[in-house]
């Protein structure tokens, strides 16, 4: 009888645990969705139909392995196909505004201008969303805080990013371009020159210089730790949204936290030993490293601990800018090189304003901002090819976006590149290198819409942005004053999306001197 009894109890809990979980996953998995799914559709919103098993992740995965493994028959510039298929064919099947799915997740594409400025300014409503599974370990610091937090860092931040501050960029790059311009002297003697891994590398090094005060062999090593981060990151991506995925055992989850804790580990040790060498007053650098201790140091001495930034804080934010800064001028560049080399008659335009303002010299801070072609076409490659391709937001409770209520669970996509490359914004010649269409400023060409954000909008905007535009503007000065550049008969035009968009095949050049890089005087 008490072992009768023992059973039906014992059998009694096990049906309950197994109905109550039961019930939680149909509601995790099915209720939930097309309860979102019919709130979407009532408003008249169309989109792809929920269906269990992930069939909008399967086809994602599955169109992007497609777009990517065609190979390249011609020079284009229409690469949406190619960077986000899924998307643009949802968008051309259901319009702008229309849904898709991340697993039990649903996205909703935005590109209205009116819409789009209410995401980036209602910044407390509006936040980037933090999947569990990657955390940290690759997106840190201003890139992943909100609210408060992220004030705070913003305002001890921001005098480290300064436009004045930033002069020591423009030294960095000019130390560090030369560098490599002496290399590609000797090596385009052979024939051509592939540059994108010279110019991963000057952008490390540029950093490492301006940033950190350190040295080439310290940024080629933690750059390649965070390549390879950024690669794992991409791969886990679209399944991060998946509730109870990060739960479960990944050899990629394994090698990112590795890799976390070696790149932790070497900016820990730069950041306490700076720290302590300012408070001793050994050192008192320039650098924005440096900037950005003094100016916490500040804010801690007049509104307390509380009001400043921890060692860890720090730590994180030096993992963000390490990451943005190398990959947004790397990129920045590289497309700047591949299109000029294709538009000989623009290369030639941006190498007679670079000589009537510095001639053989080497650029200084003050002239860079007359370069006004070359701004022109550093304005045209943002918009062609984006550091920032797409971007994402979410809500946390009921919230009116124009005259959309946006349920809790809702994700919010932003595709930056389908709205740079949008023919009913930029005209016929969308698809086109256009420099022209910026002659008039930014504001100009966009009429005032918010449909050209390449490093973001509103409060959130990259703090970053300067210190690319510049070391930017100065490498191309320098390599246009040594070179004439030529894309090689092998060059192949294979943009892949890998958070920043990259040239899958390199790019490799044909490097035409002009003069030797010793003339350059100072």
């Amino acid at each position: 009888m008490e072992m009768s009894l023992a059973y039906s109890i014992v059998l009694s809990l096990v049906l309950i645990t197994f109905f109550t979980c039961a019930g939680k996953l149909l509601c995790l998995f099915w209720l939930k969705p097309k309860q979102l799914e019919r709130c979407l559709r009532r408003q008249g919103l169309n989109g792809t139909t929920y269906r269990l098993l992930f069939q909008d992740l399967r086809d994602n995965l599955r169109m992007t392995k497609q777009a990517q493994s065609q190979s390249s028959t011609s020079f284009s510039n229409d690469i949406v196909p190619r960077i986000l298929p899924f998307f643009h064919q949802s968008i051309k099947k259901y319009g702008k505004l229309c849904f898709t799915w991340f697993g039990p997740t649903p996205v909703l594409n935005i590109m209205d201008s009116d819409m789009l400025k209410e995401i980036f300014s209602r910044i407390n409503e509006f936040e980037k969303p933090h999947p569990k599974a990657i955390g940290d370990l690759f997106i840190s610091g201003l890139l992943e805080i909100e609210g408060e937090k992220w004030a705070k860092h913003r305002k001890i931040i921001n005098p480290a990013f300064h436009y004045e501050k930033l002069k020591n960029v423009v030294t960095a790059t000019c130390s560090s371009c030369e560098e490599m311009i002496r290399g590609w002297e000797k090596q385009c003697l052979a024939g051509e020159v592939d540059v994108w891994p010279h110019l991963q590398h000057l952008s490390g090094d540029v950093l490492y210089r301006a940033a950190f005060s350190g040295n080439c062999d310290q940024a080629k090593s933690i750059f390649l730790l965070q390549q390879e981060q950024m690669s794992l990151t991409y791969k886990v991506l679209q399944f991060v949204f998946i509730p109870g995925w990060s739960l479960l055992p990944s050899k990629l989850q394994k090698r990112m936290k590795e890799i976390d804790h070696k790149v932790r580990g070497f900016l820990e040790d730069v950041v306490t030993k700076r720290e302590k060498a300012m408070k001793e007053g050994g050192v008192d650098e320039d650098d924005l490293l440096g900037l950005l201790l003094k100016s916490n140091m500040k804010e801690i001495q007049e509104s307390g601990h509380q009001k400043g930034m921890s060692i860890e804080d720090v730590i994180q934010e030096c993992k963000a800018f390490n990451l943005a800064g190398q990959q947004s001028a790397s990129n920045l560049l590289s497309w700047t090189l591949i299109l000029l080399s294709k538009y000989q008659d623009w290369q030639d335009r941006a190498r007679e304003e670079v000589l009537r303002v510095f001639g053989n010299n080497k650029p200084d801070f003050d002239g860079l901002s007359r370069l006004k072609i070359v701004s022109m076409i550093l304005n045209e490659v943002l918009r062609l090819y984006p550091p920032v391709f797409m971007t994402m937001r979410t809500v946390h409770k009921k919230t009116k976006l124009g005259d959309i209520q946006i349920p809790p669970g809702v994700l919010l996509f932003v595709p930056i590149i389908l709205i740079h490359h949008d023919p009913e914004i930029w005209g016929d010649d969308a698809k086109e290198f256009n420099p022209d269409r910026f002659s008039e400023g930014v504001s100009k060409s966009t009429k005032n819409k918010l449909c050209f954000f390449p490093f973001g909008s509103g409060p959130r905007t990259c703090i970053g942005q300067n210190f690319a535009f510049l070391e930017t503007k100065v490498a191309l000065t320098l390599i246009l004053q040594s070179f004439k550049v030529q894309l090689s008969p092998s060059y192949k035009h294979v943009p892949i999306p890998l958070f920043t968009i990259h040239p899958q095949y390199g790019v490799p050049l044909i490097l035409t001197r002009i003069r030797s890089n010793s003339l350059i005087r100072n």
